[in-house]
């Protein structure tokens, strides 16, 4: 039985109604691809926590409201994920990588011509149903 990892993730909305994405640094999982920002709930953390800090430590954003859009739960050959998914839609402060990793803020009909991790495709799916 491969562990279940829990992450917080934020489909992070601009007034302008473009998102928020990141590369994946190399070295980790999935190294490469995009992604909606985020990252591990810890211990004793709320999801809305531990979303609230990974967007401060990650993309130099400070949350002001959100709301659930989805939770996915997908296995990879060596673990499971689940992606507990909330619109962000009030931040304040303006995004960079802080972890010196590539950011864009894209449409959602230009999702598709990024290449993401397996389990966030459910999360496009979702957004262009939701929001397109």
């Amino acid at each position: 039985m491969s562990k279940v990892v829990h992450v917080a993730v934020g489909v992070v909305f601009r007034a302008d109604g473009k998102i928020l994405i990141a590369r994946r640094p190399d070295h980790l999982h999935m190294g490469g691809r995009w992604e909606f920002p985020g990252g591990k709930v810890e211990v004793g953390e709320t999801v809305q926590d531990a979303l609230c800090r990974e967007l401060l430590e990650e993309v130099a954003i400070e949350v002001q409201q959100l709301q659930p859009l989805l939770e996915v739960r997908h296995d990879y050959p060596d673990k499971t994920v689940l992606l507990d998914t909330w619109q962000v839609t009030q931040f304040s402060g303006e995004a960079r990588g802080q972890e010196q990793q590539d950011i864009q803020w894209v449409s959602i009909a230009e999702l598709d011509k990024f290449q993401f991790p397996d389990a966030n495709q459910a999360i496009i799916d979702a957004v262009k149903a939701n929001f397109s």
